[in-house]
Order: structure tokens, then C-alpha cells, then sequence
């Protein structure tokens, strides 16, 4: 029987691995939230692990207020490098693989086409640079680390851009929306199902499982579009299954003329050409993923 360890099991990621775990078989699942376990205690975190015991730890804890980050820098390296490190440490220690959730904001976001996972980060923000001093942390503490990158993530459960812009549609007839931030929207729900799929590839070949395959992965959502195009598919959708009467006006508008604490990365187009080839995992499928907006409501 394998033995998964879940982190931030009340997050939008956290939640989708619950709910798909408990559908497998010879599977124990122990998932804790903050409340439950604090992972910037490096001693709750080695006693919880100690005690349990995981075959695959799987982090979906992070500090993603990303405007608040930028004034809450201490709680963001605890809770983005420092419980990592400690979940990394513990894992080293009984053998156990770590999975562990990163962001696109550790780019730039100023390069031409897409992000592979050898492009160079350069992390323009606190979040971003929390994000990115995690990764570090978890890679050299633990050998058995697989990191997935992703972006613009959205779910039924927890705050988010899908649940925003319906929010705001209800409210008005007008919004303004970026439309030079390029990305891709990735739902929570192929997010989880793409770290199962990476967590039984590990456990089911156990001692045969080839050791390069640990690293560093992108996973998101395909078509790339920008938050302006999200939004109006967001809309169409929602006036489609009548969870709006109409489609509000989209004006776009440049970055520039809403101004953030934190400065968000102009390109968030990552490469999932790695985990295809290596885990047939595909992109997530967005567009689908939004047609039941009523559960966002």
C-alpha cells in the first residue's frame, strides 16, 4: 500500500488531490492543512513524517498572496523555502519521494516564445523569488524531488480569477482587463491528477524507477492566451450554461494602467513538452475545465 502525505489539503491543488486519492485503491492518505501542521516547524514537520511514514510527499502549501508577499517577506521564504526544505529533509530521511508545487513567476517574463525548464529564472518579485529559493532548497535536500511549475491556476475551491471575473460580471456591465500578460490558465484539478500520475509512476516501479527522471517539470493549461481572452472565455461559458444573462464589455488594457504591488511576469508561456514525453501527461485541458461554472459560484 502506498502512503501519501498531502500538504495544504484545504488549497485549491490540495483539495483536487484529496478528492482523487480517496478514489484509488491500496492508497492511504494522510492530509493535513496549516491548521493541522505547521510546515515551518522543522520539528513538527520531521515528527509528522517520522510518525507517518509517507512513500510520496506531495507540498501544495505556499504563501501565494502575491501583492501581499511583497511586504510579508519573512512569512513568505517560511512558508515557500523554508517548510519545503524541511518536508525535503524529512522525505531524505525514510527514503520517500517529494512532490513540490512552483510558479511561473520564477521568469522574468520577458522572453520571446515559451519557458522551457532550462531557461534561465530570474524571479521579479518576493513571491517569485520565495518560489525559486524553494526550489533550491527542496532539489539539494532531498534526491528523490520532483518540482512542478505552473500558472494561473483556477478550481472550484479558494480564491481565484474564473470566480473574480463572474463575481464582477454580476456586479457590471464594463470591465477593464489585461491584455499584454500571456499565459496559460491551468486547472487545479489537472494539476493533481498530474502529480498522481507522476507519484504511481514512482511507487509502482519503486527500485527500477530511472533516478533522471527527478527534476524539474512544467505543467499548465493549453491554448496560451492572455488574461483578457480568459476572461472573455470565462464569460461566453458562463452565459452558455446561464450562469450569466449576458456578456459583460471587455475593454482591454495594458498592464501599465493596473498598477500591482507586485510585478507579474509580461510572459508566462511554459513548455509541457517534458512531463508529455517523460509521463504522457497532457496540457490541462482549460477550456474544458470550465464547463461547469456553476460549481465556481
Amino acid at each position: 500500500m502506498v502512503k501519501v502525505l498531502i500538504t495544504g489539503s484545504n488549497g485549491q491543488v490540495g483539495s483536487c488531490l484529496v478528492r482523487q486519492l480517496q478514489n484509488c485503491t491500496n492508497t492511504e492518505i494522510l492530509a493535513v492543512d496549516r491548521t493541522d501542521l505547521d510546515i515551518t516547524s522543522k520539528s513538527d514537520v520531521s515528527k509528522i513524517v517520522d510518525e507517518f511514514k509517507p512513500n510520496i510527499i506531495i507540498n501544495a502549501a505556499a504563501h501565494t498572496a502575491v501583492d501581499k508577499a511583497e511586504t510579508e517577506i519573512n512569512l513568505s521564504y517560511a512558508i515557500n523555502r523554508d517548510g519545503p526544505l524541511y518536508l525535503a529533509q524529512a522525505a531524505e530521511k525514510i527514503g520517500a519521494a517529494l512532490l513540490h508545487i512552483s510558479t511561473d513567476y520564477v521568469f522574468a517574463g520577458d522572453k520571446e516564445g515559451i519557458y522551457s525548464e532550462i531557461d534561465a529564472v530570474n524571479p521579479q518579485s518576493v513571491y517569485g523569488s520565495s518560489k525559486l529559493a524553494g526550489e533550491k532548497a527542496v532539489i539539494d535536500a532531498c534526491s528523490r524531488t520532483i518540482i512542478l511549475r505552473t500558472a494561473w491556476v483556477f478550481g472550484e475551491k479558494g480564491n481565484n480569477f474564473v470566480k473574480t471575473m463572474l463575481r464582477l460580471a454580476h456586479q457590471r456591465d464594463q470591465l477593464g482587463i489585461v491584455a499584454d500578460q500571456f499565459g496559460s490558465p491551468t486547472y487545479a484539478g489537472d494539476i493533481a491528477a498530474a502529480l498522481i500520475t507522476i507519484a504511481e509512476a514512482i511507487y509502482k516501479q519503486s527500485k527500477s524507477f530511472d533516478n533522471s527522471k527527478y527534476g524539474i517539470y512544467h505543467f499548465s493549461g493549453f491554448p496560451h492566451t492572455s488574461w483578457c481572452g480568459f476572461a472573455q472565455m470565462i464569460f461566453e461559458k458562463a452565459v452558455e450554461q446561464k450562469v450569466l444573462n449576458k456578456v459583460p464589455f471587455v475593454k482591454e488594457i495594458n498592464t501599465d494602467a493596473y498598477p500591482t504591488p507586485a510585478k507579474r511576469p509580461a510572459n508566462s508561456k511554459l513548455d509541457t513538452k517534458k512531463i508529455t514525453e517523460t509521463f504522457l501527461i497532457q496540457p490541462s485541458d482549460w477550456q474544458r475545465a470550465l464547463n461547469k461554472l456553476s460549481d465556481y459560484q
